[in-house]
């Protein structure tokens, strides 16, 4: 079994091979790859100390002056594996049931500020009676300061009581006896030692609270404690994961701030917890979570818009300075996300490298491109199976390309498919209208067509040089 010199040796070549390197995120990823196998390898699985004096005589070098630190880490390449922290239970009932959805909160004291019960406010009241069924908030108090910690309590308590009874509302502390050393840590990207320590000590706060929750649901979200919510943000997310059945996926974003909005397996709680505290000192949690995500082989962002999360606070919480950051893809009202039921996407116009069809159909922050199309150019959904549709909306073009959109186009639907040239698509269409402005919507759709839907058809009616992006396809089942 490894001592704990040996593994604090371990993180000084880690040190030195960090001083060697350019200071890059390709080598920081490779140096990241290379520790993770290490421990892998080479660590068992048990605590690695003896005892509280050993602890102490072998991290002297850290000139630690209490008994503070006499906890220490699991072993960790467990990954799936709990960490062993004590929590306090500051107000809550025992839950009685595994939900959908936790959403987990971590707060300290701000010195200029203070939004965590407005945060706390807008999540319930964002929320129906149906949905509230679903959620469970857990909120980390963790600031050292218990002066604090009591009056947050005592205004939660107070404001929340009936959520607390119901079981969706727990409020949790870790002592701080089971954080790491917060003092005199490396100085990554030259920031003050004191913004090193809030940093690092943020990256264990949420480590602690991702612990906690590993087990509390089937899915997870991270909001910071100064967040607006959406209305009916849980059921734009369930109909997110949905429309992703069968697709792998790290993480799911619905904010693109920070750690606002960042939905996860509840599986993947206990290694992302681990790998917070692996390199709680080395960066902020955000750009962690970048390289958490590579590693477990998600590629790209996954981002959702409209965002169903906004940053409301103006006061930051290191040193209270002040942070107007805003989400402009926010939208507070309700998110009437699409239900886009399962289909298989054909085009015979020229495809712009990988802007392939598919990207017009999804949820995602992506699109259809392609170069100029000719009259008569088609571009088909056929649906899995026949639906009747309530409402059809199709956006082309993007902010940065507004003539990019289909100028001169109609929309079509059919019932009866066919093969047609090696792909899929009705026999007959009929005609629901044109695009204007290189836009397309239509509701109360079932009213119109006599029959359960199989394709839909976007077609060319007149010649354009300008190259096309179609940006979303949206549709909503009765």
């Amino acid at each position: 079994m490894f001592k704990f010199h040996q593994v604090k040796h371990i993180f000084e070549i880690l040190d030195k091979m960090r001083c060697l390197r350019k200071r890059s995120t390709v080598s920081f990823l490779g140096v990241l790859v290379i520790f993770l196998l290490f421990m892998n390898l080479y660590i068992e699985d048990s605590y690695v100390l003896e005892g509280d004096k050993q602890l102490i005589r072998e991290t002297s070098t850290h000139q630690l002056n209490s008994e503070r630190y006499v906890h220490t880490f699991k072993d960790l390449s467990n990954f799936s594996g709990a960490i062993n922290v004590t929590y306090r239970y500051l107000a809550s009932t025992p839950l009685q049931r595994k939900r959908f959805l936790t959403i987990g909160l971590s707060s300290v004291k701000r010195k200029k500020g203070s939004y965590l019960l407005e945060t706390i406010k807008s999540i319930f009241e964002q929320s129906s009676y149906e949905e509230l069924k679903e959620i469970s908030v857990v909120v980390h108090l963790a600031d050292f300061n218990s002066s604090w910690r009591e009056a947050m309590v005592q205004d939660i308590t107070q404001k929340f009581a009936h959520h607390i009874i119901a079981g969706r509302l727990v409020v949790i502390h870790a002592p701080e006896e089971y954080y790491p050393i917060l003092d005199g840590l490396k100085r990554n990207y030259n920031d003050p030692e004191d913004r090193v320590r809030f940093r690092s000590k943020q990256n264990v706060d949420y480590a602690f609270l991702l612990n906690f929750c590993a087990n509390t649901s089937d899915y997870y979200v991270m909001l910071e404690d100064d967040v607006r919510c959406s209305k009916n943000f849980l059921t734009a997310i369930k109909k997110v994961i949905t429309s992703l059945e069968g697709t792998y996926w790290v993480t799911l974003e619905f904010s693109k701030l920070g750690y606002i909005g960042k939905l996860y397996h509840s599986h993947d709680l206990p290694r992302l917890a681990h790998f917070l505290l692996m390199f709680y000192q080395e960066m902020p949690c955000d750009w962690l979570l970048t390289h958490f995500r590579g590693l477990l082989a998600q590629k790209n962002v996954i981002r959702f818009k409209p965002s169903l999360f906004q940053h409301m606070g103006y006061y930051s919480s290191y040193k209270g300075t002040e942070n107007k950051l805003k989400d402009d893809d926010f939208e507070e009202e309700s998110f009437d996300i699409p239900d886009n039921p399962p289909a298989s996407l054909y085009t015979n116009m020229n495809v712009f490298e990988n802007y392939d069809a598919s990207k017009a159909y999804s949820s995602v922050d992506e699109y259809f491109w392609g170069k100029p199309p000719s009259i008569g150019d088609t571009f088909v959904i056929v649906f899995e199976n026949p639906i009747v549709i309530k409402k059809i909306k199709v956006s082309t073009g993007t902010e940065d390309r507004q003539n990019d959109i289909l100028h001169h186009g109609a929309l079509d639907v059919g019932e009866n498919v066919i093969l047609f040239k090696q792909s899929r698509q009705c026999d007959t269409y009929i005609r629901l209208g044109e695009f204007k402005n290189g836009n397309f919507e239509m509701s109360d759709v079932n009213q119109k067509i006599p029959f359960d839907i199989k394709c839909i058809r976007i077609y060319i009616t007149k010649t354009q040089k300008e190259w096309l992006i179609i940006r979303s396809i949206s549709i909503w089942t009765s």
